[in-house]
């Protein structure tokens, strides 16, 4: 009797299922971040903006898209519980992307999809992955996209161990900083993981920061002092025309690029073009319109370059997101295959200038 009791005793965890410790995110370290001077862990911009920017770009701000948190445990079973601001949603994207999160496990040394937190009100808990064999892992949990992020806590079995990484991947040495539109913040992935920056930084095993503003990329000086700030960045990304018009184009390029240009004096500088939106195949005016930007934007390049700049460098949307028109969920933001695609043409380019 004796033995069936002590049998028992040692099953019923299991017949019960184990119990789930949660443990606060806040202990382990933050990927995705140009600054830690913000009001909230999970912000993007400094707190001294809050007066001093546009409103549209402070509540941007606090959005927490290319935040990953990095950790290690042994546990069979990932939970998340996290907390959002504001429970936004959008009609052409997943609430996954926007205020979801995504879990990433590495795997004879590549990160590979483990599992999806589906987002509730402004407060969740998800089951991630469960009935992993019990063994010492490196995670990456990414953050909302289109929302902010006030808490997270993660969940293992009560027995496992769970601490800070012991694989430093990605590096958060000299980051690439890249600067953009509602696309660059990750409009339209399905999950966080997928938007471009989030598959740089795997595939490049470097952190990057994302300061992607959903339509509001207007070359504020504000936000070119936040990039100049991160003084040891690898690569700086402009990727903003989508959201200029042509008149701020001329007025703001120049002013924008030499406050990054002063702070960072040898940082290569990488120009991207608008991308090839499908939705202009047919529509006269957006074509006229991207091509007569990208035409300035060339030549602001080439100024650039006469007037002593070795270390800027040019992107052409050429074969950009492919050339089907297959790549966007309503003509402008990309899909998840987009991301893929731009990630694929831009991955050689910046392994190249990060090596230089």
């Amino acid at each position: 009797m004796k033995v069936k009791l002590m049998l028992l005793t040692l099953l019923l965890p299991t017949m019960l299922g184990a119990q789930i410790v949660y443990h606060d995110a806040a202990q382990f370290p933050l990927l995705g971040k140009a600054t830690d001077a913000t009001a909230g862990r999970y912000d993007r911009l400094p707190d001294s903006l809050e007066t001093k920017a546009r409103k549209q770009l402070v509540d941007l701000g606090h959005n927490s898209a290319g935040m990953a948190i990095r950790f290690r445990s042994n546990s069979t079973t990932i939970k998340a519980k996290w907390e959002v601001l504001n429970k936004f949603g959008m009609g052409h994207m997943t609430n996954i992307g926007v205020r979801g999160v995504d879990l990433y496990c590495m795997d004879e040394g590549k990160w590979y999809f483990a599992g999806s937190g589906f987002p509730g009100g402004k407060e969740s808990e998800a089951l991630l992955i469960k009935d992993m064999p019990a063994r010492d892992r490196e995670f990456m949990l990414y953050l909302p996209l289109y929302d902010g992020t006030v808490k997270v806590a993660i969940g293992v079995d009560s027995l496992a161990t769970i601490s800070g990484p012991q694989v430093n991947h990605p590096v958060q040495e000299r980051p690439l900083v890249f600067y953009g539109t509602s696309i660059l913040q990750g409009g339209c992935a399905n999950r966080p993981g997928m938007a471009h920056t989030n598959i740089l930084s795997r595939w490049l095993g470097r952190e990057c920061i994302n300061l992607g503003f959903s339509g509001n990329a207007r070359l504020d000086y504000e936000v070119a002092e936040v990039i100049a700030s991160v003084k040891d960045a690898s690569v700086i990304v402009l990727d903003f025309l989508p959201n200029v018009t042509i008149e701020q184009l001329k007025e703001r390029f120049f002013p924008f690029y030499k406050i990054i240009r002063q702070a960072c004096p040898d940082t290569p500088i990488l120009l991207v073009e608008n991308p090839p939106f499908p939705n202009g195949r047919f529509n006269a005016e957006i074509q006229e319109h991207l091509t007569t930007e990208n035409g300035i934007y060339k030549e602001y390049f080439k100024q650039l370059k006469k007037e002593g700049d070795k270390n800027v460098y040019y992107f052409s949307n050429e074969g950009m997101i492919g050339d089907d028109g297959e790549a966007t969920v309503d003509g402008s933001h990309f899909t998840d295959l987009g991301f893929m695609r731009y990630a694929e043409k831009l991955y050689p380019v910046l392994k190249k200038l990060v090596k230089e």
